[in-house]
């Protein structure tokens, strides 16, 4: 099978193109049983990236293999592990858990990583155990590590969803995810990465059936983000619940500590036997699964009404909160802090 490719570059001062920072980018949606139908393929249907300044002619080879390790999970369930790490040059953006369910007549996606290049690598994968239509992407938040492959997907015909606050979410922070993410991978890691918003919203509970597979999409209240969304393929008995749950990566607080708290504690009932979360594992035991993050949660929210009944500022709080949660984390020193400041400045109004 051949896939179509093109040489992408980013620009330096000026407008001129920056040959250090160029990569070979994946095009999908040209495969082809031979290069000449491949190549014929993408000169009659040129994508907006050949037109874009910096992209060279695309050309097509035999498909290479994937960078991304997956597991099976369950059968038709692949799971890949994100580096429990910051995204960096290194890691390009590869730190978060992304998943893939196969049905009997498609394929849906959940998450797509942390750039471009994770996308391609994940497009990769999939193609290497499937050659059935991928029908859906599913984002589970709005947080830049897990949408930035959106695109890629995109492009190979899924539709992608996400809940209903995530395109205003997305559109609010696309310049300074772009921006951030960019320095922090760099060139050419980042190259041709951007936000894409859903092509629709999930605004109530609903099925997606990939043929003989039907998975259970719902909108959550705030809780990790106001952007949460969960999955569930009832064949397996797997919840797929992004950032909601975290396995040995320090939680991120960026919605509402008590909503966090409280939606675990209905989530507890879930009828799952196994979870996939944002960050870690990649596969837990559920609901024990999630009991670390729930003491963690626990502790922060009893540390911080602590602190403020006993007159500390945020500065002092944030130095006493959840110390004791220190050697249970990895990367705590970095999200802890940000999270006893979102914990201070929610429950002091409590």
């Amino acid at each position: 099978m051949f896939e179509a490719f093109l040489t992408l570059c980013m620009l330096a001062g000026g407008g001129v193109q920056d040959d250090a920072a160029c990569r070979t980018m994946l095009l999908p949606g040209y495969a082809s049983d031979t290069q000449a139908a491949c190549e014929t393929a993408v000169l009659a249907h040129p994508t907006d990236w050949q037109v874009r300044q910096g992209a060279g002619k695309a050309y097509c080879v035999p498909r290479p293999q994937s960078s991304l390790q997956f597991e099976e999970a369950s059968p038709g369930v692949f799971v890949h592990r994100g580096a429990v790490a910051d995204p960096s040059r290194t890691n390009g953006g590869d730190v978060s858990n992304i998943a893939f369910v196969v049905g009997d007549t498609s394929i849906a996606v959940i998450d797509a990583g942390g750039s471009r290049l994770v996308g391609e690598q994940l497009y990769l994968a999939i193609r290497e155990r499937s050659a059935l239509p991928i029908s859906h992407l599913v984002l589970t938040h709005m947080h830049p590590d897990h949408v930035f492959g959106a695109g890629v997907l995109g492009e190979a015909g899924a539709e992608i969803l996400g809940h209903e606050n995530l395109p205003r979410a997305l559109s609010d922070r696309a310049e300074d995810y772009e921006r951030n993410f960019a320095t922090l991978i760099g060139a050419p890691g980042f190259i041709g990465s951007r936000v894409v918003l859903p092509d629709r919203a999930i605004v109530a509970p609903e099925t997606i059936d990939l043929g003989g597979r039907v998975l259970d999409l719902e909108p959550r209240p705030t809780a990790h983000t106001a952007t949460d969304l969960t999955v569930y393929d009832s064949t397996a008995g797997i919840l797929f619940a992004g950032d909601l749950v975290f396995d040995e990566h320090t939680p991120a607080l960026d919605g509402s500590l008590l909503g966090w708290i409280s939606l675990m504690e209905t989530l507890k009932a879930f009828p799952a036997k196994q979870v996939v979360p944002g960050h870690g594992g990649p596969v837990l035991t559920w609901p024990d699964g999630a009991e670390p993050q729930r003491e963690y949660l626990e502790v922060i929210a009893a540390d911080t009404r602590a602190a403020l009944e006993a007159g500390l500022g945020l500065g002092e709080a944030v130095s006493a909160v959840g110390q004791s949660e220190a050697g249970k984390w990895r990367l705590f020193d970095l999200f802890n802090p940000r999270n006893a400041t979102a914990a201070y400045t929610e429950l002091e109004w409590e």
